[in-house]
């Protein structure tokens, strides 16, 4: 088998010698000139139903395929280890999608571990689904699960504490209840949940995927039966990804790994240095709080992503954001540029009070600059409260 890296690089383009091409097409149509009324009408429904198109057939409306998004989720899939992925218009589309999917049969309980991204814990808590949730840990998961709980859902590395869970232990507690993983924060290149036992993997496509805050997208990486019901949701409500924006996800996975490594190597310089400054309490970093030993058993690596809790709470904190040069104060992670966020007034701000991030914790998302030069970044930016 190919390292994920040779992986990154050919994924998803097996065909293009064949078509004479060194770098994939961008097919734009919206619609598809028909055959005939009999083989437009047989395509149509192949693929509202959740189909895949055959060699040779027709597309006939971008909403309901499109082969440039094929490649790209040919692509993931193959990094992921999965028979498939479905690609959609956002990551939150994209666990709509999931749970619409999930929860058709006439099971609505979903069993929710937090930390979680705050999307997704905003759209649980509320119910907007028709999903009712169980909030646990990950040694609770097991008593939480109903007869009708649809699907278990946990993120690891979590959003944005870091906090790591074992996912195959997960999955033997969720039994037949399908486990839906989380894996932005990770990414394929250190972590793939579905060598763990994951039934889907879930990504933000908009983060590392992408990695240079150009393009919106989520991906569900699964089986074949999963990927068939998440593209009839799909078809039927008009989430499919932008060709465009599935040409540029495509194109970063070239490069992911190299950036993944890069970035992780100097959030790990960052968390190391942070650690050891009198104005911060705590740092959040799977190379610093790791007690169930799961980087390099689950995971290959730390990841780009930290978080630390200044001394003086949500002021300080707030004044460390704003006094930041280079690092740009945004939401969002996994790009080329470093990135500070306030997570508790802003990604999770939805979130129930008990559940809520500290008011002194912010978050980093390291991009490609030089660790000096974020840790001379970050050093002044503390000065603010010293």
């Amino acid at each position: 088998m190919t390292t994920v890296d040779t992986r990154a690089v050919h994924a998803g383009r097996a065909d293009l010698a064949a078509l004479g091409v060194h770098v994939p097409p961008i097919d734009l149509s919206t619609t598809n000139p028909l055959p005939s009324v009999t083989d437009g009408g047989d395509a149509y429904e192949l693929l509202a139903t959740g189909g895949t198109l055959p060699p040779g057939g027709n597309a006939v409306y971008q909403r309901l395929w499109n082969p440039t998004v094929a490649r790209f989720e040919t692509a993931l899939a193959e990094l992921e280890g999965t028979a498939a992925a479905v690609a959609f218009a956002s990551g939150m589309a994209a666990l709509t999608a999931t749970l619409l999917a999930a929860t058709r049969d006439g099971k609505r309980h979903v069993v929710a571990v937090r930390p979680l991204y705050g999307g997704t814990d905003h759209v649980l808590a509320t119910g907007l689904l028709g999903t009712e949730v169980t909030w646990a840990r990950p040694d609770g998961v097991a008593a939480a699960v109903r007869p009708d709980t649809a699907l278990v859902i946990v993120e690891t590395p979590a959003n944005p504490t870091l906090d790591l869970v074992d996912i195959a232990a997960l999955a033997t507690a969720a039994g037949d209840v399908p486990l839906l993983v989380d894996n932005t924060v990770a990414t394929p290149v250190l972590q793939q949940p579905a060598r763990h036992g994951a039934a889907l993997v879930l990504h933000s496509a908009t983060k590392s995927i992408g990695g240079h805050g150009d393009v919106l997208a989520g991906v569900v990486a699964c089986d074949d039966q999963w990927a068939a019901r998440l593209r009839q949701v799909r078809a039927l409500t008009g989430a499919i990804l932008h060709p465009l924006g599935a040409y540029l996800l495509h194109r970063g996975l070239q490069t992911l790994p190299v950036r993944v490594r890069a970035q992780s190597a100097g959030a790990e310089k960052l968390a190391g240095w942070l650690a050891r400054h009198p104005a911060v309490a705590r740092v959040h970093h799977p190379g610093i709080d790791d007690p169930a030993g799961l980087v390099g058993r689950q995971m290959a690596g730390t990841g780009s992503l930290l978080a630390f809790e200044v001394r003086g709470g949500a002021p300080a904190a707030a004044a460390v954001a704003g006094a930041c040069r280079l690092i740009t104060h945004a939401v969002s992670l996994g790009g080329v540029d470093t990135l500070i966020q306030h997570p508790a007034s802003l990604t999770h701000r939805p979130v129930a009070a008990d559940a809520k991030p500290v008011g002194g914790l912010l978050r980093i998302s390291v991009g490609l600059e030089d660790p000096e030069d974020l840790r001379a970044d970050l050093e002044q930016a503390l000065a603010a409260i010293d």
